[in-house]
């Protein structure tokens, strides 16, 4: 028998082993999730999804509250019970804040943090259980590199991290311990990582980062810049964005979005609160009028984008008539949606020493009075939308016998399942509000 028949029953002899991911948080976690999975190696590891037995289990963390850190923990424990004799890898930014208190939960191998995880394949050298938890997590700082990342597979649209860190220091915010300083990667770098996912078929490209209106800071560059080059790339058809700070949507930037159809009439900006004193006692870097006059001129010159907030109530110190200040703002500028935060107090952050802290009680009340209202904003937005001719792509999955997708201006539509337009960007009619909150269409041909 000749090398190469050797080589060949090697291989058939080599048993995969099974690796599955599970992703916690925002769109940058699963872009990041999808690079690192890409790591593993095809001839030695098989993915599989997260819900079956596997071998090896990546959990990648966030830790933006809370909340998320009770979801992390419940989430290590459920993949410990389901396959206990499993290697557990957590990785992300609840790792790096907290990796002594992950390594505590019995079953865990193996903790990395933010500059690890990429390598997480170097630090899988043997698949044994751990008599203790390994941990590999170093402090941040100026030099930290930028780990290129973006997702493929299992998605219509593909969400590219063209930015990482913050440095804003928010007085109530534990990204920039999480994930260092404001850098990235080059344009040129971005571009090619554009090209590739073009070359998959992917039609959207939703860009990603943690401070996205910082891009350029560790190159010289402006995002501005970046999408004026990105919208180059032949193959894609649309450009969102994901999230921009409102100090940093420039009138350039809005104007671009006019005169660039690749680059979606959708904006998601971060309030946090209408009320001048809290945005103080957040370290915010702008203020509430400086919010609505984005907002004005976004609707000046795009009058049907889309555009949502995120809100955050019970900061310390927030009164009742602060809040009132806040729902009045925000009930009399054209927002359609909003997404709402309760505060959720953070270790090693300014605002956890704050005075003034809000009853759990009155929290949840505000809470459940702005998701009302943003209930009420996206159906307004949503009938002012009806009759209107527009682009929507249609996602991959069937859901009871519907194909949903979501317009240029981000409006989540249905229609009766058409195999036709899986991965496709019609133009079609917008006709009414379903039953499901999501606006039925008409296609047309």
């Amino acid at each position: 028998m000749n090398l190469c028949g050797f080589v060949a029953i090697y291989a058939m002899s080599v048993i995969k082993k099974k690796v599955a991911f599970h992703t916690l948080g925002c769109k940058l976690n699963y872009a990041e999730t999808s690079t690192i999975s890409r790591s593993f190696p095809e001839e030695k590891f098989e993915r599989v999804p997260a819900n079956s037995k596997a071998d090896i289990y990546i959990i990648n963390t966030c830790s933006v509250t809370d909340a998320a850190d009770k979801k992390c923990r419940q989430a290590i424990k459920k993949f410990i019970n389901l396959s206990p004799g499993a290697f557990i890898a957590v990785i992300g930014c609840y790792a790096q804040l907290k990796p002594q208190e992950i390594s505590s939960i019995p079953g865990v191998d193996l903790v990395l943090g933010t500059n690890e995880k990429f390598d997480i394949v170097d630090y899988i050298t043997g698949l044994n259980k751990k008599q203790k938890t390994e941990i590999h997590s170093c402090d941040l700082n100026s030099t930290d590199s930028f780990n290129p990342s973006f997702s493929l597979g299992g998605r219509t649209r593909s969400f590219l991290k063209v930015q990482d860190g913050c440095d804003y220091g928010c007085s109530y915010c534990t990204i920039p311990l999480a994930r260092g300083q404001s850098r990235n990667a080059e344009i040129s770098a971005i571009m090619r990582e554009a090209e590739h996912i073009a070359g998959k078929g992917v039609k959207e490209i939703v860009i990603t980062g943690v401070n996205i209106g910082d891009f350029g800071k560790s190159t010289g560059d402006s995002f501005t810049g970046l999408l004026k080059e990105l919208v180059k790339v032949p193959g894609i058809e649309r450009f969102r964005i994901s999230s921009i700070e409102p100090n940093l949507l420039t009138d350039e930037l809005i104007e671009l979005t006019v005169k660039n159809e690749k680059i979606l009439p959708h904006f998601h900006i971060p309030l946090q609160s209408g009320c001048n004193k809290i945005l103080g006692l957040m370290r915010r870097r702008y203020t509430r009028d400086i919010f609505a006059s984005r907002i004005k001129m976004v609707m000046e010159k795009l009058t049907l984008a889309g555009i949502g907030a995120d809100v955050i109530v019970g900061f310390p110190g927030e009164s009742v008539s602060d809040f009132e200040d806040t729902y009045s703002f925000l009930e009399d500028i054209p927002l359609s949606y909003l997404h709402v935060f309760t505060f959720s107090e953070r270790p090693d952050t300014v605002a956890e020493k704050l005075p003034g802290k809000v009853l759990y009680k009155d929290k949840e009340k505000r809470s459940k009075s702005l998701i009302e209202l943003s209930q009420k904003k996206n159906l307004i937005f949503n009938k002012l939308n009806t009759g209107q001719v527009t682009n929507v792509l249609f996602e991959s999955t069937r859901n009871e016998g519907l194909i949903t997708g979501f317009t240029s201006n981000y409006i989540r539509v249905e229609h009766p399942w058409e195999s036709r337009l899986a991965g496709q960007i019609k133009k079609v009619r917008l006709n009414k509000i379903s039953q499901s909150g999501r606006m039925s269409i008409e296609l047309i041909e």
